[in-house]
């Protein structure tokens, strides 16, 4: 097999690959990072090179014209080297740090009488441990095991080697007075689990913290709480977009990313690296005490179920593929230092379990910090993202499904969307004579871009002002320069390019309109299967619950008037923020609250959406604005009918 160079960007130093490499993979070895948001599929667009000198084989030229073609343009996932090349990579979008303190960060109470003693799994003990002598040769690590089973009760305690290692020097250092930190866990068998987390040197105040850590990772988005284990006080929430974005914007992407050669250990690494710098900020933003990641001795995570398998390196494949069976729903505890955590090396990590392939430990976890499990009411509960995870029921019972709504709320997907950052337009409104919108953008300033609140606001502008049809369709028969031909067919101009960051206009195409109905038709069907399936009337739900970062910005009124949300009184809705991490907040406090989400995942029946035309049949029944049967939706026909805008499209 012959061997190519390839030049980047001009560099002196060419990179040497073999024939049939994908200038992605040579890209990377340049160390040259290409965004690939659909995973490598050739589906987004997003990573077009161009080829100045030299000759590929395209494998795909989706997105692409014959003229970009012919100037040398071509998707890089798709590209395959097969002679010497010269290529250029366009400056790659960047993902901005989120706005932590205004966007995510949340008020928590500690729980109701925490007692460290009773709740917490992590304790700690001093020992004053008997010296040897000539008369007593005890190797240190007997010792240790004899006094933990005589002073402490503690008959098997597992230690791992790098412990073992320690122990020397901690009792001498310590002059034979140490702490250590054992970690005591009930199996389901009712025998608890001891673990040795840490052994220091001397004796260590009982009032000291003993430092946690409860994570979320989302697919756009992971957030992590330090927590002070000993009173439950949260003493900094920071949150950072998931580095694995660049390999896929959606679950889909990244597990068909994870099963190329070099895949998965590069998306368990991405995951493991963001976490490392959130655990690094965490530390440096606590105000009272001076804080080391090596001081983290526990971490709880909750993660939908590709991201858990992602983060612990174990392949996702079958999660895709019928009948959609993952490895697992419930990991076992491992150590940080398994996994690449920048934590104690021997902190407990605790992964949380899920239900199913699409239903994860972000909703266990978020059922019981929504206290859905705990209520007489007929809930609903909802965590809408990039993935749309629902959960109906109350203290009796607990229904599940989850849809692909894909990562069009997020941004993605749509030609000027974006992420919730600074310079996205987060909400729209349209005159309903002279068509003309007014806007707000986070920030202020002038918009880059629409982030998902602010697609679903101009979805709901246009249909209620007839911009648009239920279909989708752009009225062309208005006056206003708004609506034109643009180069992927009819579009709504939100923004002209004097009013914008780059000098483009910003815009809303028929294609996006048709990825949003496509999203918004997904949550709605699926709330429709699980109310069939239980043969409750969705009407008769008395309250809806709705977690997640991004449900904390959605407009009730909008949200409802595209279908997205069942039309409900607005006070049945209540939205409740990050409930992932909260949920992994209380499981990190108390081992109570842990075995109920163990209770609450094996209480749950999982509905498979793909299994018969049930949700087909819904889905296309909600790919209209705001529905096909808009009897469904009396507030928005009545609205609709006070402004004269017909519903027939």
């Amino acid at each position: 097999m012959a061997n190519y160079k390839v030049t980047f960007n001009h560099k002196a130093e060419p990179v040497v690959v073999k024939s049939g490499t994908l200038i992605t993979e040579a890209a990377r070895l340049a160390g040259i990072e290409i965004n690939q948001p659909c995973g490598g599929q050739g589906r987004c667009g997003r990573c077009v090179v161009q080829v100045t000198e030299g000759k590929v084989r395209q494998r795909s030229t989706l997105r692409l014209s014959s003229e970009d073609i012919g100037l040398g343009y071509c998707l890089a996932c798709q590209s395959v080297i097969e002679g010497d090349l010269s290529v250029l990579v366009p400056e790659q979008e960047k993902v901005e740090r989120r706005l932590v303190t205004d966007r995510t960060a949340v008020e928590v109470e500690p729980l109701p009488g925490y007692s460290p003693e009773y709740h917490q799994s992590l304790r700690r003990y001093f020992l004053d441990i008997a010296q040897p002598n000539y008369e007593d040769q005890t190797d240190d690590l007997s010792r240790l095991q004899k006094h933990l089973r005589v002073a402490l009760g503690f008959e098997q305690v597992e230690i791992p080697v790098t412990l073992i290692k320690k122990i020397s020097s901690a009792f001498r250092e310590g002059n034979w007075q140490v702490t250590v930190y054992l970690d005591i866990s009930s199996g389901e068998d009712g025998i608890s689990l001891i673990r040795l987390v840490d052994i220091v040197p001397h004796h260590c105040e009982n009032d000291n913290p003993i430092w946690g850590a409860a994570i979320d990772i989302g697919t756009t988005t992971v957030t992590l709480w330090l927590v002070d284990l000993w009173t439950g006080f949260v003493h900094a929430q920071v949150s950072e977009y998931n580095a694995q974005i660049r390999r896929g914007e959606d679950v889909i992407s990244r597990i068909i990313y994870a099963d190329k050669e070099g895949g998965l250990q590069e998306l368990q690494q991405l995951i493991v690296g963001t976490i490392n710098q959130l655990v690094e900020l965490a530390c440096k933003r606590v105000k009272d005490y001076t804080v080391t990641p090596e001081q983290i001795l526990k971490v709880t995570v909750a993660a939908n179920t590709t991201m858990m398998h992602l983060f612990l390196g174990v392949p996702p494949s079958y999660i895709r593929l019928a009948p959609f069976i993952p490895t697992f729903n419930q990991a076992p505890l491992v150590r940080a230092q398994e996994i690449g955590l920048h934590v104690n090396p021997n902190a407990i990590v605790d992964c949380l379990p899920g239900v199913a392939s699409y239903v994860g430990a972000d909703i266990t976890a978020g059922v019981l910090s929504a206290g859905v499990d705990d209520t007489d009411k007929l809930t609903l509960f909802l965590d809408v993202g990039t993935n749309g995870e629902m959960v109906l029921g109350s203290k009796e019972w607990l229904v599940t499904c989850a849809c692909s709504a894909g990562p069009a709320f997020e941004g993605a997907g749509v030609r000027d969307g974006m992420r919730a950052t600074t310079g996205a337009i987060e909400e729209v409104w349209i005159h309903s004579e002279t068509y003309e919108p007014t806007y707000r953008v986070i920030g202020g300033g002038k918009p880059h871009g629409i982030c998902g609140s602010g697609l679903i606001s101009l979805l709901a502008e246009l249909f209620m002002t007839g911009v648009i049809d239920k279909a989708g369709n752009l009225n062309t028969s208005l006056s206003t320069p708004r609506i034109r031909e643009g180069e992927h067919g009819m579009e709504y101009v939100v923004a002209w390019g004097k009013e914008t960051v780059h000098g483009r206009d910003i815009a809303i195409t028929r294609v996006d309109i048709d990825n949003l109905l496509r999203a918004k038709a997904a949550i709605y069907a699926g709330f429709i299967v699980l109310a069939q399936s239980v043969g409750v009337p969705l009407e008769e739900t008395e309250q809806v619950l709705i977690g997640g970062s991004f449900g904390k910005y959605l407009n009730i009124e909008k949200s409802i008037q595209i279908g997205l949300l069942p039309d409900l009184p607005w006070e049945k809705f209540n939205f409740l923020g990050n409930t992932a991490v909260k949920g992994a907040y209380f499981a990190l406090l108390s081992q109570e609250n842990r075995e109920r989400i163990r209770e609450i995942a094996s209480k749950m029946t999982y509905i498979e959406l793909s299994a018969d035309n049930t949700f087909y049949e819904a889905f296309m029944s909600a790919m209209f604005l705001p529905h096909t049967d808009i009897n469904r939706f009396p507030s928005v026909m009545e609205a609709i009918q006070s402004v004269k805008v017909p519903i027939q499209s």
